[in-house]
């Protein structure tokens, strides 16, 4: 499936209310599926989704 929307890391910071550098860091650690386009991360709306499904639960344990 290809991505419609895609966002940079600072916009995913900014609706996960994080810093950027730990949406840098999720994206590093293989956490948060991301393709460079030049010297940008991008991520795809269905990786962003994936995701939140996988840490929907993380902070009620």
């Amino acid at each position: 499936m290809v991505d419609d929307k895609y966002y940079s890391p600072t916009e995913l910071a900014e609706i996960l209310n994080l810093d950027p550098r730990t949406v840098r860091n999720l994206i590093k650690n293989g956490d948060i599926k991301a393709v460079k386009v030049g010297s940008q991360w991008r991520i795809g709306e269905n990786d962003f989704e994936t995701f939140i499904k996988e840490n929907r639960n993380v902070d009620e344990n």
